[in-house]
């Protein structure tokens, strides 16, 4: 078993990097976005380089990350344990934070050396006006680079990260052959429409603020293997 979360994404997308890896639903906009295992190594290296890079962090520094479910949130998430970084699950002093429009007025509460503001636009286009102290993160993380070699090296927390992940694809019944649909309305912890399947080199299809009448006929054009309860 992979023991940083670097290692469990390049294990996921190693066998056919083309193969759709995470594909986004959200009921309330009409979005849908389709990642490859490839284009998602890519959104997650450019972040990490953003971080080591952009703003000069690495191992022991700490992420804020105000954001809801979202394909960005994965590239995020990602990105920060590439970077060696820990994610912070309560609001207080940290290194750098990512945030959603609808969190503002949260991000109040914590206290970063860097903002990075998420519009989550279906294509990733750019924020029309950035609030003062923030960087818009779709803009910035363009710039940096499509590969990223310099992992972290293995520590506690994210062995445990992923164990706890693994432990969860084994209850969920995942495997490389899995396609499954989660409403991550109901499963908004990254460990179950994240990191679970990615453990188990399987596919997602995730979907925001579902439309209950919509699923069963999303599921067989999507052909999903299996839905969370």
């Amino acid at each position: 078993m992979a023991d940083n979360i670097a290692r469990v994404l390049a294990d996921a997308i190693a066998p056919d990097p083309t193969r759709p890896l995470l594909t986004w639903y959200d009921d309330a906009t009409g979005e849908r976005t389709e990642l490859s295992g490839a284009t998602c190594a890519n959104w997650v290296a450019k972040t990490a380089n953003l971080l080591v890079d952009g703003v000069g962090l690495g191992p022991g520094d700490v992420a804020g990350v105000l954001l809801p479910p979202h394909w960005q949130t994965a590239a995020v998430l990602l990105g920060c344990w590439s970077a060696g970084l820990t994610v912070a699950d309560a609001p207080g002093d940290v290194d750098v934070l990512f945030v959603a429009p609808a969190r503002l007025a949260e991000a109040d509460r914590w206290s970063a050396g860097d903002r990075y503001l998420l519009a989550l636009d279906p294509f990733a286009r750019p924020l029309r006006e950035v609030p003062p102290g923030y960087g818009d993160f779709a803009s910035e993380v363009r710039t940096h680079g499509d590969h990223f070699g310099a992992y972290p090296p293995d520590e506690p927390a994210q062995a445990e990260l992923a164990a706890r992940a693994a432990a969860r694809a084994a209850d969920l019944g995942l495997n490389p052959d899995t396609r499954v649909l989660i409403d991550v309305d109901r499963y908004p912890d990254p460990v179950d429409w994240l990191l679970a399947p990615l453990t188990a080199s399987a596919s997602t299809v995730l979907v925001a603020h579902p439309d209950p009448t919509r699923l069963g006929a999303r599921a067989d054009a999507e052909r999903t293997t299996l839905t969370l309860p």
